[in-house]
């Protein structure tokens, strides 16, 4: 069974994983109190972090900068080759985890597709961004203050105006507006360490030109969804639907994701969020109603498909968990991006039946003939039906497969369960075309429609 899988692999983790994780979480602390304050500790730590690759083609490289580093004189360049190595190392965790895991499912994964080169224009904004994030490192985030918070607007705007450029600038914005957020860090309880150095580390390496234009190739065939997962932020949403996708020349299917955004301020929050996607009916009702679609000559990159409403017509309805019963153990993935290979990145569809669902002081758990695996009710998207009720009476669950907290964990898309004696079934997309649960919808009814108040507001100001 997959539960049992899962919870061996949970178990018995690839060989040096361990000891991968223990090197980053170094580079980590030294980076968190700042390279203008390295001290005797602080060096020894980056020299083991260099020892790490040793025989490797980085070996002579990453000693050099890291020798750099720990004696205060890093450039910013040698800081980037430090981003480097970190982000190699967690990409050598990332393909070790998912290789494992691959294997336990039996599932076929396709090469990632060579990118095309970026273009040399624009450089200078990369120069200013690049500068930036080398001024955060060597003062630490307990350093980082709202005058080098405000800096960043000029290497922004500047990356805005170069289209190759705008991820970095997207990147940026949004790291400082977290880190702003939480000025002074010093009086935090806890310091997302290795959240802000998977930040600054991508920002480094996207300002050495690590933002290539991805292959796009155009698929055509009949999308089968899986389930749908939410990631919201106070001024962003993404709705991420994962799906298999039947090539309408006859190849084996595949699973795909759709990725559709919006921005939003951090009062449109719980079922509201779907207001955001009015540009996307036919996606929301797609998801609402469970249905499969085909769609002709979408764009996809390594994986990754474009949602166009004009080139999808709405089919059948289809069960998620039937399709997945079904198609899902034959259907091939893609691999990831290359600087998109980390553990926190690996999300993959699975489907979990047989099991009973455990509660104790460590969370939710699945349990499987005395094997256990996490469940991250913590992801549980506010916009939909979804709840931890609903997750700890469930018998079956279509989810995500990830590495969190240094094991194997299930994000649940989808649950079936037995609620007073009645068969349920909830699906995180079930309320994108609108709220179905009366007591729910009689709430948001009453709190008003923010969405619309907040583009009456908009509006008005735009005719001033």
């Amino acid at each position: 069974m997959l539960a049992t899988t899962l919870a061996a692999l949970h178990a018995d983790p690839p060989v040096g994983l361990s000891d991968a994780i223990e090197v980053v979480d170094g580079f980590d602390d030294v980076l968190a109190q700042g390279f203008a304050r390295v001290g005797e500790p602080e060096a020894a730590t980056l020299t083991a972090f260099a020892d790490a690759f040793a025989g490797t083609p980085l070996a002579e490289a990453v000693a050099e900068a890291a020798g750099k580093a720990g004696t205060g004189s890093g450039t910013a360049e040698h800081l980037a080759v430090l981003a480097g190595a970190r982000s190699a190392l967690l990409g050598a965790a990332h393909d070790a985890l998912l290789g494992r895991l691959d294997a336990a499912l039996a599932r076929d994964r396709t090469a990632a597709a060579q990118d095309d080169p970026v273009e040399a224009s624009g450089l200078g904004a990369a120069a200013a961004a690049r500068a930036w994030l080398h001024e955060v490192a060597l003062v630490g985030w307990a350093g980082v203050d709202h005058e080098l918070l405000t800096a960043v607007d000029t290497p922004v705007e500047a990356a805005l105006a170069v289209p190759q450029w705008r991820r970095l600038a997207v990147l940026l914005d949004g790291f400082a507006a977290e880190l702003r957020a939480c000025v002074p860090v010093s009086t935090m309880p806890q310091v997302p360490v290795r959240r802000w150095a998977d930040l600054w580390a991508r920002g480094m390496l996207l300002t050495q030109g690590a933002v290539p234009t991805r292959t796009t190739t155009r698929v055509s065939g009949r999308l089968l969804p899986l389930g749908v997962e939410v990631h919201e932020h106070d001024t962003a949403v993404q709705v991420l639907l994962h799906a298999i996708l039947e090539p309408a020349d006859g190849t084996a299917p595949r699973v795909v994701r759709i990725a559709v955004g919006a921005a939003k301020t951090d009062t449109v929050v719980g079922p509201a969020v779907w207001k955001l996607f009015g540009a996307h009916p036919v996606l929301l009702s797609v998801l609402a109603q469970r249905r499969c679609v085909t769609v002709t000559d979408l764009p996809e990159q390594g994986g990754d498909v474009s949602w166009i409403d004009d080139r999808v017509e709405v089919g059948e309805p289809a069960d998620p968990f039937a399709t997945a019963r079904v198609l899902l153990a034959a259907a091939t993935t893609s691999a990831a991006a290359p600087l998109d290979r980390h553990p926190a990145a690996i999300a993959e569809p699975v489907l979990l039946e047989g099991y009973t669902v455990g509660r104790d002081d460590d969370g939710v758990h699945l349990d499987l003939g005395g094997q256990r695996i996490g469940v991250t009710v913590d992801r549980l998207p506010a916009c939909g039906p979804l709840t931890l009720d609903l997750v700890t009476a469930s018998t079956a669950c279509l989810g995500l497969a990830r590495w969190d907290d240094g094991g194997w964990s299930v994000q649940p898309l989808a649950v079936r369960a037995t609620v007073r004696k009645r068969a349920v079934e909830a699906h995180n997309g079930d309320w994108a075309d609108g709220i179905t649960d009366p007591k729910v919808a009689k709430a948001e009814a009453k709190a008003g429609d923010v969405v619309a108040v907040l583009r009456a507001r908009a509006g008005r100001l735009l005719r001033r």
